[in-house]
């Protein structure tokens, strides 16, 4: 039997209608009452850091490989990113919202990648200052506070003299910071950076209290930024008994090559960063160290991953016992320890603890280090209550001196968080008041500043204070929600390579190791760039009217509102929220 053929026999010639016109003269865009644009917004990252990193910008600029752009748009708003890339505590890393997602970015890491490379490659900065305004800045103190000062008072033309009475500027970072955290060959080409700017540095030339009332004789304003360098005194019997220490004298013994290997056991009465800091020290000169802290783990000022790394390496940490007293034992200490309870819950958010009855412990030790906070070395270090014009911004404070010369006080004394990132926040606030006060006056000092605030936060922004683009950015904050995470894929944030466990007490070697630029830009491109066009190229291939254009512009497209009707498409698959759908308005 014959198969049955059942294919379709399609005639010789097909004919298909086809349009010799063009349908351009249709100009669809009348039909909208809704219209799409371009608006970018802040991410939560940039509103957390106290700088004001423009931390979106950042990392997609470090997705594309320029290391160089990456590094000078880090410098506008802090010119320590080497040393932030090692020490800062990332309060950015808690909000991003890729942590919600899968991992937050690994933003420390990358601004330690960032500067470790312009560093290798000797790069120069590319920002440009406003002209000199012909006036003279003297600072006092060559800390971060007072070298971030000099950086921003440069930046806006300003001639400057730094003051420090050590015998090298660095302050905390050189003197109290040990090398396992912050190598010199990380820091002192971020201070050369400076110096080379134009600022100058005059190292053992300690400044006295006459200095403020004879500045005026040369200098247009003063600049406060002596840190904070006093200990507090325990208040216990015995604390002046021979083999007691102070945690920051040691640490700056330990900074210029001291500390011989110490075998024994110390007590570190603290829960701060230099407590943590001077306990990690004894482990690898060789001593047991253990930190007496009066509250939790949890409440201890100090940062949670040093305190983690810091049990890691053997340090023991006795929580909640207070010391009462101190006497002399043999060829050691005897310490007695009040053991506390939690109370209840304080202004400050922390637990507060109260003695719990008669519990009493005592530990025999061969040395105590005390490490309860810093204060102000000298009255004067800090404003004078009740001083004349006396403006008390965020992080800074604005005074009229003697001889009408402004005085600003910055850093450690005057901020709530003792933090380098927090210094560097101070000096960029203290030196934009300052240029407005010379420049405008005292009422537009508050107005000029909101202007330059990221966000709804207390965070400052150089760039926009310049007016650069960066002015014209949304202060709306993108939340989780407004991000389309179907163009995301699921991957694990870098793991950050380090020294071996059993390495890390044998020297002072840095124990965060180097990551390669393949990593580097493997972990950038994890970022949402929250609130920022990437260029991803969304907008126009989902537009169904191809009304987004391409142009030769720095956004490389635009809309053509002739043919946009509205649909808002656009919008919706734009990945990190750098558009807005709004309602037209009559023109």
């Amino acid at each position: 039997m014959k198969a049955k053929n059942n294919s379709i026999r399609l005639p010789e010639r097909l004919l298909i209608s086809r349009s010799y016109t063009t349908s351009e003269s249709n100009k669809t865009g009348s039909w909208r009452y809704l219209m799409p644009r371009y608006y970018e917004k802040t991410a939560p990252c940039s509103v957390a850091c106290p700088a004001a990193e423009d931390i979106g910008r950042i990392q997609m600029l470090n997705t594309q490989g320029f290391f160089k752009e990456a590094w000078d748009t880090i410098l506008v708003e802090n010119p320590f990113p080497a040393v932030c890339g090692r020490i800062c505590f990332h309060p950015c890393e808690k909000v991003c919202n890729r942590g919600r997602f899968d991992e937050a970015v690994s933003i420390r890491a990358l601004e330690r990648f960032v500067a470790d490379t312009a560093q290798r490659y000797k790069l120069t900065s590319g920002i440009e200052p406003m002209a000199f305004t012909g006036k003279r800045i003297a600072v006092v103190g060559a800390g971060p506070a007072g070298l971030a000062a000099a950086h921003f008072l440069h930046l806006l033309g300003y001639d400057c003299h730094v003051f420090e009475a050590l015998p090298e500027p660095g302050g905390i970072l050189r003197w109290g910071l040990p090398r396992y955290r912050l190598p010199l060959a990380a820091l002192q080409p971020e201070i050369e950076r400076i110096r080379n700017s134009g600022v100058s540095i005059y190292c053992g030339q300690a400044v006295g209290r006459d200095f403020l009332h004879s500045a005026g004789e040369t200098y247009g304003a003063v600049f406060m930024a002596c840190g904070a360098q006093r200990m507090p005194l325990l208040r216990i019997p015995g604390e002046d008994l021979p083999g007691i220490s102070e945690g920051l004298a040691f640490l700056c013994s330990v900074a210029q090559g001291g500390g011989p290997g110490f075998q024994g056991t110390a007590a570190v009465i603290g829960g701060g960063n230099t407590a943590v800091d001077v306990a990690r020290c004894l482990r690898r000169l060789g001593a047991r160290a253990m930190i007496i802290y009066r509250r939790r783990r949890e409440d201890m000022p100090a940062f949670a991953e040093e305190i983690e790394l810091a049990l890691l390496e053997g340090v023991e940490l006795l929580e909640l016992y207070a010391p009462i007293r101190i006497e002399k034992e043999g060829n050691g200490l005897r310490l007695t320890l009040q053991q506390m309870k939690i109370g209840a819950m304080g202004a400050d958010g922390r637990m507060r603890v109260v003695p719990d009855e008669n519990r009493i412990r005592e530990l025999t030790v061969d040395q105590v280090f005390k490490a309860i906070g810093f204060e102000a070395a000298e009255p004067w270090h800090v404003p004078e209550a009740g001083a004349v014009s006396h403006l008390k911004l965020r992080q800074a404070v604005l005074t009229q001196g003697a001889n009408s010369v402004p005085v600003v006080y910055c850093g450690d004394p005057v901020t709530e968080i003792q933090s380098v990132v927090h210094a560097v926040a101070s000096a960029k606030e203290g030196a934009m008041a300052l240029h407005v006060l010379l420049t405008g006056g005292t009422a537009a000092v508050a107005e000029t500043l909101a202007a330059a605030a990221v966000g709804p936060g207390g965070s400052l922004s150089m760039e926009a204070f310049l007016k650069g683009e960066r002015l014209n950015r949304s202060s709306h904050v993108v939340a989780y929600e407004e991000i389309n995470i179907d163009h995301f894929q699921y991957a694990p944030r870098m793991i950050q390579p380090r020294l071996l466990q059993a390495e890390r007490v044998a020297s002072f070697a840095e124990i965060d190791l180097k990551i390669s630029a393949g990593m580097a830009i493997r972990e950038a491109e994890r970022c949402f760039n929250c609130g920022l066009c990437n260029q991803c190229d969304n907008c126009r291939l989902f537009c169904p009217d191809l009304a987004v254009r391409q142009e030769d512009s720095k956004r490389g497209r635009r809309i053509d509102y002739d043919y946009c009707k509205g649909c808002g498409i656009c919008v919706v698959e734009c990945p990190r929220n750098a558009m807005v759908l709004e309602e037209e308005q009559d023109s």
